[in-house]
């Protein structure tokens, strides 16, 4: 497993070794000691998946709040996304600034987006099969969303917002200066 920082301090991206034959391919996409090796002692308690029927189709920018805060760690089964994360630990230097990367199911890569970071993605293919590891159960009552298209952010999705697919959840979702983050900086 190889491990590569971005830009955002803790949001890490893992590239898993792949070995190929006539046969296909096989590879690890999560292990407990490889990831340990990396200096990443996370207790993975939860799989999750979406099937995204359009391209398109755009979840996020979603969180969980304490006391149920997950790190997620992101990867595509098949077709591809481009996955962002966006800081949003009060005190941050790094306060409101985002990442984003193409996940595909061709590339293996995965994205690992820590407590304290809000969490999207548009489907870059129809039919997309997203797949994640959370560190805590889902609590419906910790759960929340920060518009994707909020311009105080700037994030740039590859396709125009009113373009996207989005639940009435994201569709409604507040800004980010009307938003209270639960989350701390402790750096």
């Amino acid at each position: 497993m190889e491990m590569e920082p971005t830009s955002l301090a803790g949001v890490m991206l893992l590239t898993p070794r792949v070995f190929g034959d006539a046969r296909g391919q096989f590879c690890e996409t999560w292990s407990r000691a490889a990831l340990a090796r990396l200096g990443l002692e996370l207790d993975f308690v939860q799989d999750n998946q979406s099937v995204s029927l359009a391209a398109g189709t755009l979840r996020g920018l979603h969180y969980q709040a304490p006391p149920h805060a997950q790190d997620k760690l992101v990867r595509v089964g098949l077709g591809a996304i481009w996955d962002v994360a966006v800081d949003v630990r009060v005190g941050s230097p790094m306060y409101g600034k985002s990442v984003g990367v193409e996940l595909s199911a061709e590339n293996g890569r995965q994205l690992l987006v820590p407590k304290g970071f809000l969490h999207g993605f548009v489907t870059r293919v129809p039919g997309t099969l997203v797949l994640y590891k959370t560190t805590d159960i889902y609590a419906p009552d910790c759960d929340g969303a920060v518009h994707f298209a909020d311009p105080d952010l700037g994030i740039d999705w590859g396709i125009a917002p009113d373009q996207v697919v989005l639940s009435a959840k994201d569709a409604s979702a507040t800004r980010l200066t009307d938003w209270s983050s639960p989350f701390d900086y402790e750096g």
